[in-house]
C-alpha cells in the first residue's frame, strides 16, 4: 500500500511539472542554478547540455560575491524562440560596438584602470605591488593562478603536489576579488589597439559555450604580457603525436604534465606481452636541454626511479634509463667546477649525458645532427623560452631575440601608456643594455620596479591615459643578479652566488648547498599557506616516499 501511495504522489508531481513547463512558467536563470543549487524540475547536466546561447558578457557574481564570471542563458530555457533568435543576432553583432559592462571608458572622478595580461612572475609581482586605492586593476589570463616555477620539477615526480606551488591570483592581489571595479577574466588576449587603448580577448573556453571575442576598453596605463612559449633548436623539426597518444611535452606545459607524468612510468612497466626492445624504448626517458631546469628535472627523475620505481617494480629495474641531451655543456652559466660536479653526480645517479643537437623529433625516436637516433618512451623538452605567437603579432619594436623592445623604464616607445616586462620584453639596442635572461628573479624584479613606478605616477594624479608624459619617472630599471641555484638529486645541489660568469664570488656544491637551496625556495614561496604545504610535502615524501598515483 505504501508503494502504491508513493507511486500516485510521484505521478501527480510529474503531471504538475509537465503542465507548468507547457504553460511556459518553468524557466531557470543561471543565478538560480549556481547560487540556489540545481532546480528540482530538471537535472543539472541537462541544463548545461542545453546551454547553446551565450548572452553578452557582463560582471556577474554567479559563483559568489568575491568572484567574477561569465553568465549564460540556456537556450532550451529561453522565454521564447523569437527572443532567443534576437539574442543570437546580438551575439554576432559588430565587435567594434561592444563594450563589457563595467569596463567602459573611465569617467571623471573614477580611478584610472591598469590592465595586466598574464599571471606569470612579472605580472603577478606587478599587480601585487599596485596600490588598489590608486588604480582599478583588470587582469586577463588563461590561468587564474601563479606557478612557483623553481619547484615545478618536484611536482612531476610526486615530491610535491602541484597545488603546493600554485597561488591563486585573488590571494596575491585581493582587489581582484573584493574591489567592485577590479576584475580577473579567465581568457586569452588576442589583440591590442594602442590608439584606442583597447584590448581584445577571448572568453572562457568552456566546452558547452561557443567562444567569442569581447572588447575591453582600456582607459589607461599599462599592458603586460608575461606568457612565453618553448622553441625547438634552430633547424629542428618537432612532430608530436596526437593528443591521445602524446608522450612528448615542453617544459612550458609543466602544469599539464605534473599530474600524469608520475604515473606514466609505472603504467608502462605493468604492460605485459611486449618485446624486449619495445620495453626498453617505453622505459627510456629523454630530457632535451641541459640548463638548470633540465638538470633539476633529470635529478628528480633519477631519484624517483632509484628510490620508488625500482623498489616497487624490481622486475623491470634494468630497463629504466634517463638520457639528458645538451648541445654544449650542461649548466653553462655556472662555475666550471660546479658544472663538473653536476656531470659526475648525474652520471653516478644513472643519467646518461649526450652532447648533440636535435635535428628531428618523431613520435618514438629523436634524430641528432650527427646521425644518432635515440628512441624514447617519454620526452621532456626544456631548451628555453621564446616569444609567443601573440607577441609576434603585435606591431611593437623588437629587441634581439624577437622580444618586445622597451626602454630603461620598461616602456614600449612606440605605444603611449604601454609597458612590457617579463620573458616577453627586452631592452632595445639603443639603450645600450643587454637583453636580460628569462629568469624568475628578473621578472620578479621588473614587476616590483614597475609597481613602485606606477604608484609614484598615481600619487601625482597622472594615472589617466596620456597624462604621464611630463611626470618624472625617476631612476631607470637596473638588474643585479643575485646568483643561481640548482638541485642535482640525492640531497645534493649547486649554489653559485657570482653576479656573472666572469665575476668572483661564492660557489659551492653538496649537501649544504642542497639545504640552502631548499631553505631559499621555501622562503620565496608566495604565501605562508603554500610554504606550509611545501614543508609538509617534503616531510611526507621523506617518510613515506613519493605518490605516483594519477587522478583524472
Amino acid at each position: 500500500m505504501q508503494n502504491m501511495a508513493f507511486s500516485k504522489i510521484a505521478k501527480a508531481a510529474l503531471s504538475q511539472s509537465r503542465s507548468r513547463t507547457a504553460a511556459g512558467g518553468m524557466h531557470y536563470r543561471p543565478e538560480t542554478l549556481f547560487r540556489a543549487g540545481v532546480p528540482s524540475g530538471q537535472p543539472y547536466h541537462t541544463l548545461l547540455n542545453g546551454a547553446r546561447h551565450l548572452s553578452p558578457i557582463r560582471r556577474a557574481g554567479v559563483f559568489g560575491d568575491e568572484s567574477r564570471a561569465i553568465s549564460h542563458t540556456p537556450h532550451s530555457q529561453s522565454p521564447s524562440a523569437s527572443a532567443a533568435a534576437a539574442a543570437r543576432k546580438d551575439d554576432f553583432a559588430d565587435e567594434g560596438d561592444e563594450r563589457l559592462p563595467g569596463l567602459e571608458a573611465t569617467k571623471p572622478g573614477q580611478k584610472p584602470r591598469v590592465v595586466v595580461l598574464g599571471t606569470g612572475w612579472a605580472g603577478c609581482r606587478f599587480f601585487k605591488g599596485l596600490d588598489a586605492n590608486l588604480y582599478d586593476i583588470v587582469c586577463i589570463s588563461p590561468r587564474n593562478h601563479m606557478v612557483f616555477t623553481p619547484l615545478l620539477a618536484s611536482t612531476c615526480v610526486g615530491t610535491l603536489e602541484f597545488r603546493s606551488v600554485a597561488e591563486p591570483v585573488s590571494r596575491i592581489q585581493s582587489a581582484l576579488a573584493r574591489s567592485p571595479d577590479s576584475y580577473f577574466y579567465l581568457a586569452s588576449c588576442t589583440g591590442i589597439d594602442t590608439d584606442k587603448h583597447e584590448a581584445t580577448s577571448s572568453t572562457t573556453p568552456l566546452h558547452h559555450i561557443r567562444r567569442r571575442l569581447a572588447r575591453l576598453a582600456l582607459t589607461v596605463s599599462a599592458v603586460c604580457r608575461c606568457t612565453v612559449s618553448p622553441f625547438p633548436a634552430t633547424g629542428s623539426r618537432l612532430i608530436p603525436r596526437t593528443a591521445s597518444e602524446s608522450h612528448t611535452t615542453s617544459w612550458s606545459s609543466q602544469p599539464r604534465i605534473s599530474s600524469k607524468f608520475r604515473s606514466s612510468l609505472c603504467f608502462r612497466v605493468e604492460c605485459a606481452g611486449i618485446s624486449e626492445d619495445e620495453k626498453k624504448r617505453l622505459l627510456h626517458c629523454v630530457v632535451v636541454g641541459g640548463g638548470p631546469t633540465g638538470v633539476e628535472f633529470s635529478g628528480e627523475l633519477s631519484d624517483f626511479i632509484m628510490k620508488d620505481v625500482r623498489e616497487r617494480y624490481s622486475h623491470v629495474k634494468d630497463y629504466i634509463r634517463v638520457t639528458l641531451i645538451e648541445a654544449n655543456e650542461i649548466l653553462s652559466s655556472f662555475d666550471i667546477s660546479l658544472r663538473q660536479y653536476a656531470t659526475n653526480h648525474l652520471t653516478r645517479s644513472g643519467v646518461r649525458l649526450v652532447r648533440g643537437v636535435v635535428k628531428e623529433v618523431l613520435p618514438e625516436v629523436i634524430h641528432l645532427n650527427d646521425g644518432t637516433s635515440v628512441p624514447y618512451g617519454l620526452l621532456v623538452w626544456s631548451t628555453g623560452v621564446g616569444p609567443s605567437q601573440f607577441i609576434k603579432s603585435l606591431n611593437f619594436p623588437q629587441s634581439p631575440g624577437g622580444r618586445i623592445g622597451v626602454d630603461q623604464w620598461l616602456r614600449v616607445p612606440s605605444a603611449e601608456d604601454v609597458f612590457a616586462l617579463g620573458d616577453c620584453a627586452g631592452f632595445l639596442e639603443q639603450t645600450g643594455k643587454p637583453v636580460l635572461p628569462a629568469l624568475a628573479q628578473v621578472a620578479e624584479r621588473e614587476g616590483k620596479y614597475l609597481a613602485n613606478l606606477f604608484n609614484q605616477i598615481g600619487k601625482t594624479n597622472a594615472g589617466k591615459a596620456y597624462c604621464a608624459k611630463e611626470v618624472p619617472l625617476g631612476d631607470p630599471f637596473v638588474y643585479k643578479h643575485l646568483g643561481s641555484m640548482a638541485s642535482v638529486g640525492r640531497y645534493k645541489a649547486l649554489v653559485d652566488l657570482r653576479q656573472n660568469k666572469d665575476a668572483k664570488g661564492l660557489s659551492m656544491a653538496g649537501f649544504v648547498s642542497w639545504f640552502i637551496w631548499r631553505s631559499a625556495y621555501l622562503t620565496r614561496v608566495v604565501s605562508w599557506r603554500n610554504r606550509f604545504y611545501v614543508a609538509v610535502n617534503w616531510a611526507t615524501t621523506l617518510v613515506f616516499g613519493r605518490d605516483n598515483s594519477r587522478i583524472g
